[in-house]
């Protein structure tokens, strides 16, 4: 069920993005203790593992929101941990879609304006362009004619696929999803969950931090187990949910669908 890209499968292709060894420190808490892998172009990959180990930092220091001690973060050929002003990080995340945990609307402007704001005056596209990709990706959410609702009057699912449109809008080479079900009632879990795998299956180059383990086993093209600040497993969905999984990461899956189910 998870769909491979040609990038994927050439093992030659240049990564879209790189993490070589890298660290972070808070205060005198060690949150990254020496991070690496890839992500192809085409390919998705969820990051599990518990809380406060560090996952939602790999995405931050990713799109350079922080900057880690020591490694090396390169995006689309550009090394973001060389990057010295808010100006250059500012244009590298013209590039990367981030959709958080929290939906972050601006209260104060209906849909079609919240997803148009960013293309029209970061990137200066014309407003009838921007409007017409805003439908495009509503209708693509499952939200058209949404345009004129504001954030009060929309569900938090809604809400989420506004914030995941709003992303998708400045054609970003890469998205970040930081649990973005976490905010959600049960119900409106599977309405977002079925515009990723909608996004997946049509080629996104996304990293997803995720506690929902069916999803990921289902979508990922590769699943990191990420535990005390460093990757512990970096393998398949089968490799990561089969028996032949470590003891911990069953451990860790089994607690988390128990949760689940209670």
């Amino acid at each position: 069920m998870t769909r491979k890209s040609a990038a994927v499968q050439n093992d030659d292709a240049v990564p879209l993005v790189r993490l070589r060894d890298v660290h972070l420190t808070f205060g005198t808490t060690a949150v990254l203790k020496g991070i690496s892998f890839d992500v192809s172009k085409g390919e998705t990959i969820s990051i599990i593992g518990p809380s406060g180990t560090g996952k939602s930092t790999i995405l931050r220091c990713i799109n350079g929101l922080i900057v880690p001690e020591q490694g090396q973060i390169v995006v689309n050929g550009t090394d973001v941990t060389a990057l010295k002003t808010e100006a250059q990080r500012i244009a590298l995340r013209k590039t990367i879609g981030f959709v958080f945990q929290q939906f972050n609307l601006f209260p104060h402007l209906n849909v079609l304006d919240n997803i148009t704001i960013a293309p029209v005056r970061i990137l200066g596209r014309p407003r009838d362009e921007a409007e017409t990709s805003a439908r495009e990706l509503l209708a693509r959410v499952h939200l058209g004619g949404k345009e004129k609702a504001f954030p009060a009057q929309l569900s938090g699912g809604q809400q989420q696929r506004v914030a995941i449109a709003r992303a998708l809008a400045m054609r970003p080479d890469l998205v970040l999803f930081d649990e973005v079900t976490s905010s959600l009632d049960p119900e409106m879990v599977s309405e977002v969950l079925a515009v990723i795998k909608d996004l997946v299956s049509d080629g996104l180059t996304g990293i997803l931090v995720t506690h929902e383990m069916r999803f990921a086993e289902e979508c990922s093209d590769r699943i990191l187990f990420v535990e005390d600040g460093r990757i512990a497993l970096d393998g398949s969905p089968a490799n990561a949910f089969g028996p032949q999984a470590p003891a911990r990461l069953q451990a860790f899956v089994r607690g988390i669908r128990e949760s689940v189910a209670t």
